[in-house]
């Protein structure tokens, strides 16, 4: 199996704005000087995290999916993030799985924020995604979903190899932010990223950033301040795999099952074939 190269970009988006952002994002993309597999976004990189879901909501086959698309053509990569969804008159915070080939999953967020009102606008979802990409098993999910671990949990029935998180994640929150990718990625013996914006939204909420990597130790492999910026780096196979063997506490794990199915989503056509 081979090393898997992943990049992320820290950004301030623009309230409401998805052309801006779209643009300002595609300019750091551009610095990506490298070859990667994977670049992830924010959590509703397109707009900042809003509930007003009724103005800003695209149809899944919308603008930013084929600016997605176009990305991901380009630079042979997988993109991902979070964006307001709206399908058979409900509103979903999903995160797409945009591929090279024009096809995609989604993960619609579980774990509504309550004290912004979330689950008073989207609809929660259901179903976990595990994306197996270039060798590699990866777990994305949104934001609040740090800070259940048993949604996060690695599983030997649905084992994963990358735990991503995309997210809006506040100043005033940022010690646990930093707290929960740390003890996600020691409890799942996985890589961990969170990828978190900066700067001020439209309710003046402050974003610090603290977008970081771990590795299987909960080490940091990155760790970024509150500036915007895009970061490449290699997990390395052999790293993750030697870890595992030297320290299978996954295989002591106490077994459960979560109500919802873990079973991947069927891969999507694009819309035009």
């Amino acid at each position: 199996m081979s090393d898997l190269t992943i990049s992320f970009v820290q950004a301030s988006l623009h309230w409401h704005d998805p052309h801006t952002n779209r643009q300002d994002l595609r300019r750091h993309i551009d610095k990506i000087s490298i070859s990667t597999d994977l670049i992830v976004l924010p959590e509703m990189f397109t707009t900042g995290f809003s509930m007003n879901a009724e103005a800003l909501a695209e149809p899944l086959h919308g603008p930013t999916l084929q600016w997605m698309q176009e990305v991901a053509a380009q630079r042979d990569a997988v993109v991902t993030g979070s964006i307001i969804i709206t399908e058979e008159g409900r509103f979903y915070n999903r995160l797409l799985w945009v591929r090279p080939d024009g096809t995609f999953s989604y993960y619609n967020k579980r774990h509504l924020f309550t004290m912004a009102k979330e689950h008073e606008v989207f609809t929660a979802g259901t179903e976990r995604l595990i994306e197996e990409w270039r060798g590699w098993r990866i777990c994305p999910l949104v934001c609040y979903d740090l800070r259940f671990p048993v949604w996060s949990r690695n599983q030997p029935e649905h084992p994963y190899d990358l735990l991503l998180y995309v997210a809006n994640w506040p100043a005033t929150r940022r010690t646990a932010w930093i707290t929960l990718l740390r003890a996600r990625a020691i409890e799942n013996l996985a890589y961990t990223i969170g990828v978190n914006r900066v700067g001020i939204d439209g309710n003046s909420l402050a974003y610090a950033g603290d977008s970081a990597l771990l590795d299987m130790r909960g080490e940091y492999l990155v760790e970024v301040g509150n500036q915007e910026t895009s970061i490449t780096r290699t997990l390395r196979r052999a790293d993750l795999e030697s870890f595992r063997e030297r320290f299978p506490a996954l295989a002591d794990g106490d077994p459960f099952e979560l109500r919802e199915a873990l079973v991947p989503q069927e891969r999507l056509k694009p819309h035009n074939s």
